[in-house]
Parts: C-alpha cells; structure tokens; sequence
C-alpha cells in the first residue's frame, strides 16, 4: 500500500482529501502545517506528498525546499495543492522542483489520476531502464510524456566502430552522447608524455561522456573501442532537457554521476598505495566483472596487453612480467589475447593485500 503524505492547514480540505484518498486504498498520514509535514516526510518517507502553499509556520515552497535539502526526501514525488491560479505561483513551484501542482477546488478524478501518474513514473526512474537500446528507448519515451519534454527528440541513430577506432577525443564537441549497444569501451586521459591513464571501462547499457555535459558539451576523455561497437547517438539538447527539466531523471544522472566519482577515486588510490602486481590483480578482477557477461569465475577476458597496462598504470613489458608471474603460480592462464581466472579466491587475496 502506497503512503501519502497530506500537508493542508484548511481542516475540511484535509479531512476530504484524506477520505478520497483512503477510498482508493492509500495510506494517508495527515499534517496541519509545513513544519509538522517536514517532520512527518523525514520519519515516515512517504512514497507522495501533497502539499499545500499558503500555510503559517511554513508554506509549501519552504517544505519542498527543506525535503530537497536532505537525500532521503529528495526523490520523493511532490504535488502542489493551491488555491491561487496564478501562472507565477506555479511557475515558481516547478522551479523549486515540484513535479506537478492541482488548483483547489479539485475533481476526485483528477487527484486520484495526478497521484497515480506520478507513482508510476517515480517507480520507472527508481527502477532505471533495461540497459539494451529497446531499454533506454522505453525510458525516453516515458520522460516524453511531461509536457515540458513533448519536443524530446524521437531520432536516435546507432553507428558501429571497429576495434580501437576513436568514439570522440578529449576535448571534442559533443552533439551526441553515445550510449554503448553492443561491444566494449575505454575511456582514458593523456599526460604531456604521451602515457595514457585509463579512467573508465564501459559495457552495453553505459552513456559515454556524460560527464561532458557538465563540462560546456565538450569530452573530458578519449572515448575507444575494444572490440567491435555499436552504440545509440542520443542528441546532446535531449539529455540536457531531462537533466534540468525532470527532477527523477536528474536524481538518476546524480547518481550515475557519484558511482563514476567514487570509482575513479578508488582508481587513484589503487595507483598511489598498490603494488604493480596488486593492481594487475586488481585489474583483471575488474575487467572479469565488467567484461565477463555472467560473471562466473572460469570465464576469461579479451584485451591486448597495451590496453591492460594502461588500466593497471604501468610499462607493457612489466605487466607481461607479472602476468607470467601469476600464470606460473596458476592465478591465471592466457591463451593470445585472451586471460582466464583460474584461482579467483587466490587473486581477490592478492588484490586486497
């Protein structure tokens, strides 16, 4: 059963609204003010809130903008109750990040329609998408259907790259964010020498180069391919348009945004405290679990040794010297490109030294 939190200070329009609501089998929890609402949201985590504007202690403005302060309220659908119509009013309101708002007096269909619309798309952007190209084309269209995105591109082409053909270097404009359909990605920086810093591995159902967004919609990396690739072209304007004017997928991009940060410092550390031969084993655990499509532990890799020594951070020669190493210690076995586990209990050992 679906909570709502109902936060109105007319007791008549509380007591009806709830009743309405208790009909359609929600569980409603009642507040008579926006402090007392606040209070309620932060215990109770409800999955909607219902919030009037025009309140004393704190109106509604205030109680969207204290629940957006904190991460556990943040995501949390919110629909403006007002009995003022005035475009200003609303326009300020979606501003603050309100997903919709209902004039007072209201039909009971129209609430009971507003509520369940924004349940439903709260759970597909809790959820995220199938990350196969049907899986993000889904995703779009259910962000096409907010009024603000009815102008949300339909035209997303693929392209197909060979193996260690360029996506788009460091640097490029980015008219397009490509989303990975098939085959494998790095993403890596060059020093002034020329060496190259691996800064990410991407496998079907990544955006590469999001963070360019962020960046004036240039690359902050070299994008290459693997193996051989297709990837989705999705238009620069329609993830810009979702990211600032759709809070759940903003919250969504946040997140993805966070995961990337706290891998690429994991990566930073592992290059400053980490032995070589840790981070071969470090390496190759990370690549099984990335590249390895059901993760079981007798299933090899594929990728040349120039491309693990970027990842690891070190000389080809010396990578090849350590995974000698480990292959006479039967860590590991290779056969051409290709890199079996074969003690994975042994290399997570050696890679939490």
């Amino acid at each position: 059963m679906k909570t709502i939190l109902l936060i109105e200070d007319d007791a008549d329009v509380r007591d009806n609204t709830a009743e309405i609501l208790e009909l359609a089998h929600y569980r409603v929890l009642k507040a008579q003010n926006g402090k007392q609402g606040v209070d309620l949201a932060r215990k109770e985590l409800p999955d909607l809130v219902l919030c009037d504007i025009m309140m004393p202690e704190l109106d509604g403005y205030g109680v969207l903008h204290m629940l957006g302060r904190s991460p556990e309220t943040a995501e949390i659908p919110f629909i403006f109750l007002t009995a003022k119509a005035e475009r200003s009013d609303v326009r300020r309101g979606m501003e603050l990040g309100a997903d919709d708002y209902l004039t007072k007096p209201f039909e009971e269909s129209e609430l009971l329609n507003a509520i369940e619309g924004r349940l439903k798309r709260s759970d597909l952007f809790r959820k995220g998408f199938d990350r196969t190209l049907n899986g993000l084309n889904d995703f779009m269209e259910q962000a096409r259907g907010v009024s603000a995105l009815e102008d949300l591109s339909k035209d997303r082409k693929t392209r197909e790259y060979g193996r260690k053909d360029v996506l788009f270097h460091e640097g490029d404009e980015l008219r397009q964010i490509p989303f990975l359909v098939t085959g494998k990605v790095r993403t890596f920086k060059v020093n002034n020498e020329g060496k190259e810093f691996v800064t990410g591995l991407h496998v079907p159902g990544d955006f590469i180069g999001y963070l360019g967004l962020l960046e004036g919609g240039h690359a902050t990396e070299t994008a290459e391919a693997l193996e051989e690739t297709e990837v989705a072209l999705v238009p620069r304007e329609d993830l810009l348009r979702l990211l600032y004017r759709d809070r759940d997928v903003s919250m969504r991009f946040i997140r993805m945004l966070s995961q990337e940060m706290g891998e690429k410092q994991e990566r930073l550390l592992q290059l400053a405290y980490a032995s070589v031969r840790q981070r071969v084993a470090q390496a190759l655990l990370q690549l099984h679990d990335r590249f390895s499509a059901d993760h079981s532990e007798d299933l090899g890799v594929r990728i040349s040794r120039d491309d693990l020594a970027a990842i690891v951070g070190t000389a080809t020669e010396s990578l090849i010297r350590c995974l000698t190493d480990l292959k006479d210690e039967g860590l590991i076995s290779t056969q051409g490109r290709d890199i079996r586990i074969t003690d994975h209990r042994r290399l997570q050992k050696l890679a939490n030294l």
